[in-house]
């Protein structure tokens, strides 16, 4: 009996799922820090791979990415601040994400260069990511304009 008590007690006393905020902020700072490291290293494929095939979103950061790169600039310490999230749709493959966050600790580096960059203001935008091959990638990020807007969508 206690053999199978064993067995049986841990699936009854599991943990419950954590709440999907704390989830959607878990994926967003693995992903940040993906995109931080490519940012550091100057890796334009890394950051690529980041984004969905197609993704504007995705073109115009390799595009900043590149600019800096030519210019034989990093950008190092970076960190995203959340500040907030708000989880409009989450399944196992899909995100859709009200994010509210800011860039800190940033350093442009490169040939006796070494310039802190300024604190970024926060902004916010909203944020799809699609899981493919285990890694979530961005498909769009786009700016809330209003909290008309947001409100609005919860409707929708």
């Amino acid at each position: 009996m206690t053999l199978l008590l064993s067995l049986v007690l841990p699936v009854l006393v599991a943990a419950p799922a954590a709440p999907p905020a704390i989830e959607a902020a878990a994926v967003l700072h693995a992903w940040d820090a993906r995109r931080a490291t490519a940012w550091a290293d100057g890796d334009v494929t890394a950051l690529r791979s980041l984004y969905v095939p197609g993704s504007a979103t995705g073109r115009a950061d390799v595009a900043m990415l590149r600019a800096w790169v030519a210019r034989g600039l990093r950008v190092e310490g970076s960190s995203m601040q959340l500040l907030r999230v708000e989880v409009r749709r989450a399944d196992g493959s899909r995100l859709t994400l009200v994010v509210t966050d800011r860039l800190v600790g940033a350093v442009a580096v490169g040939p006796g260069v070494r310039r802190p960059l300024p604190r970024d203001r926060a902004s916010t935008r909203r944020i799809v990511l699609v899981r493919r091959a285990g890694e979530w990638r961005v498909v769009q990020a786009s700016p809330v304009r209003t909290t008309s807007w947001t409100v609005r969508s919860r409707k929708e």
